[in-house]
Order: C-alpha cells, then sequence, then structure tokens
C-alpha cells in the first residue's frame, strides 16, 4: 500500500509544528527511551563513562537532535520519494553502527513507541488515531532500510 497521501499530510502538518522545538523534542525522546529500557544507555559510547547528567550532556543534545531531524524530514519526504531518502552513505554507516553496537528488535521497538508518544506530547491538539499510524508506518519503513545495512561497513 505504501505511504498514502493523507498519511504525508499528517505527518507534514505535525512536522511543521514540530521543527521548531527539535532539540528539546530529540532529548524528550532520548530521555523517554532511557527510562524505558536504561540498559539501552550501554549502546552509547559517549554516555558510559559520563558523570553529566543526561538532560545536560552535550553529546547526547546533539545527537538526539540529530536523530530527531533526521527521523522526522525522512518521513516527510517519504511519499514523495517512495523511499527513506536518507543517503545511502548516511544509511550505510547507520546500519553498521546498529549493527557494531548490537541493536536488536526490541530496540527498535522502544524507539518507535517512545517516537510516537514524543509527538503525540508535540502536537496534542492535532493527535489522532490516524496521525498515529502515520508516523508509525514512517518510522518502520526507515527502520526496514536501517536493518537492511546491518553488517559490517566492508574495510575502506
Amino acid at each position: 500500500m505504501g505511504f498514502t497521501a493523507e498519511q504525508e499530510a499528517l505527518v507534514v502538518k505535525s512536522w511543521d509544528v514540530m521543527k521548531k522545538d527539535a532539540a528539546a523534542l530529540g532529548l524528550k525522546l532520548f530521555l523517554r527511551i532511557f527510562e524505558i529500557a536504561p540498559s539501552a544507555r550501554r549502546l552509547f559510547s559517549f554516555l558510559r563513562d559520563s558523570d553529566v547528567p543526561l538532560d545536560k550532556n552535550p553529546k547526547l543534545k546533539a545527537h538526539a537532535m540529530a536523530v530527531f531531524v533526521m527521523t522526522c524530514e525522512s518521513a516527510v519526504q517519504l511519499r514523495k520519494a517512495g523511499e527513506v531518502t536518507v543517503r545511502e552513505s548516511t544509511l550505510k554507516k547507520l546500519g553498521a553502527s546498529h549493527f557494531k553496537h548490537g541493536v536488536v528488535d526490541e530496540h527498535f521497538e522502544v524507539v518507535r513507541f517512545s517516537l510516537l508518544e514524543t509527538i503525540k506530547e508535540a502536537v496534542p491538539d492535532i493527535w489522532c488515531p490516524e496521525m498515529k499510524n502515520a508516523w508509525g508506518e514512517a518510522y518502520d519503513q526507515l527502520v526496514a532500510a536501517i536493518k537492511e545495512e546491518m553488517k559490517p561497513l566492508p574495510p575502506s
């Protein structure tokens, strides 16, 4: 079935509202992930030996914003492109990184739940079951593209 025009419209409408708060929403997303799955912190080398509180950690803030923006931007482009539009080199790096750190299906599920909850809280006035389904579909397609690349990078 693919990503419908209605789904695209809902994703674009909500992203337009969230864009200005991308940094705060990205951080909120990751704080929620770590609340649900505290062991996920071990997947991030910059958090392992850090005494900086998560909500103050500059590396986490930068990473969280980048992930949130990339996820949202790929969702917005999904229908127009007919596929996930993250650059192939970026997708290969994402896949290799997720592979190297031992990311498994359960991790993707926690992120999916956390993403949907974060968006729901960010756009409460326009949130609806159809928007939840649209974001879920966009996320699932991004994850499928990342999983296809989950293998070690070939030596350069």
